[in-house]
């Protein structure tokens, strides 16, 4: 891998950045770092509590500050939540910081993968599909803005993603 650069996963809620990113960590002896647990541990406090107390608005200057502090770490693995790259800043310290991989999936396989998963703020909605289809709508294009590489993650396993993105960063 290419001295002092990171690897940042991004995409949409329950596209695997977490998984992928602790496996492709171990593989690497590399630190992993998951901004939204980041957040949770340094405000005490659940996602869902925070969106609930500061709103979407209150979180996301929380997320803001947290890739900020990340992406100035150096050789790391970083799973960003799938809102972060809606602030510009965000978008330009995980481009400038490192690899950026867009782990990219179906709105029907992202349903699947968060169904009983209450801690989502943005899915506690009567149609999920259609709130994960507006949520791709919306964030797709930022998503591709800033990929050095794009992974369609809907019959990939954990393991095949991750000794791809392996191969692609030796490459660098």
């Amino acid at each position: 891998m290419a001295q002092n650069k990171n690897i940042i996963l991004v995409g949409p809620m329950g596209a695997g950045k977490t998984t992928i990113g602790r496996n492709l960590a171990r593989k690497l002896s590399l630190e992993f770092y998951d901004s939204d647990h980041e957040i949770e541990q340094r405000t005490g406090a659940d996602i869902p509590w925070i969106f609930e107390i500061e709103g979407e608005a209150g979180f996301r200057k929380r997320e803001s500050t947290i890739i900020e502090e990340l992406t100035k770490l150096q050789n790391i693995v970083l799973a960003t939540g799938g809102g972060a790259i809606i602030n510009q800043e965000n978008r330009q310290h995980m481009q400038q910081s490192g690899i950026v991989f867009y782990l990219n999936s179906g709105a029907e396989k992202l349903l699947k993968r968060t169904q009983t998963d209450k801690r989502r703020p943005l899915l506690q909605t009567q149609d999920r599909l259609a709130r994960i289809k507006q949520i791709i709508a919306e964030r797709d294009p930022l998503y591709r803005e800033i990929a050095d590489e794009i992974i369609q993650t809907d019959k990939m396993s954990v393991s095949h993603i991750v000794k791809f993105i392996i191969k692609r960063i030796s490459r660098t």
